[in-house]
């Protein structure tokens, strides 16, 4: 018997003349044709065509070493390869720009996919001096191409320039070269503390020029001891 009904009409997968491509809001299209490209690990759902995947790690002595002594970074695979590599991660929704000999810095959970023209590498927030674990740690991506996120929600664009801006650290998914960060350590003072907190206790103070992006959610931190919804880690 025929199958009746638009859903295959309706979900249709969409043509691209780019590298990266969105085919929704919550998966991207990857054209290999243009070159390779890196991928969180585990991201594909399908492919069509001549699609190889390595897996990187943490890609590098250094990043490794920097991975194993915190806990955090983020896993890549390197997709090459002359088919079609369609990407996703929990159904976030994707956001996708591209770098011109530019720079951005990501909270490493939400680095999706960049092209491998791209540059990248693994820095610690810092909070007045001290060092911090459990998730602040960012990916760096520099050079020229493209580059997907993913966020929980439609985020927000804030202009940095425009007013003094702080946001929750774990719900900042990036921000632009020019942008200066800095984590505060905000206890709300000892009655707050002897209630129990406020839960806002990292902030990130973001200064200079340029935007921040946040998503309408805090991410689950990455290698916090398998902890959902840690506040953020403990002094180093």
């Amino acid at each position: 018997m025929p199958i009746h009904g638009s859903l295959f009409e309706d979900f249709q997968e969409k043509a691209a003349s780019h590298q990266f491509s969105l085919q929704n809001k919550k998966m991207l299209k990857i054209d290999l044709r243009y070159g390779p490209v890196m991928a969180r690990l585990g991201s594909m759902v399908a492919y069509q065509g001549d699609v190889r995947f390595e897996n990187t790690g943490s890609g590098g002595l250094g990043k490794m070493f920097k991975s194993a002594m915190t806990g955090e970074g983020v896993r890549m695979m390197q997709c090459t390869g002359q088919g079609e590599l369609f990407v996703a991660d929990m159904a976030s929704e994707v956001q996708v720009m591209y770098l011109e000999n530019d720079m951005i810095s990501v909270n490493g959970a939400n680095v999706l996919a960049f092209s491998s023209s791209i540059k990248w590498d693994i820095h610690r927030l810092q909070a007045r001096g001290a060092a911090l674990t459990g998730g602040l740690y960012n990916v760096s991506l520099q050079g020229t191409g493209f580059v997907a996120v993913t966020t929980k929600g439609d985020p927000v664009a804030l202009d940095v320039g425009s007013a003094p801006t702080f946001t929750d650290a774990q719900a900042t998914v990036l921000w632009t070269a020019g942008v200066r960060s800095d984590i505060r350590v905000d206890t709300g003072g000892m009655k707050s503390m002897l209630r129990g907190g406020t839960g806002e206790t990292f902030q990130m103070a973001l200064t200079g020029q340029g935007y921040v992006l946040v998503q309408p959610s805090e991410s689950v931190v990455e290698g916090a001891g398998g902890q959902a919804g840690s506040s953020g880690g403990l002094f180093g």
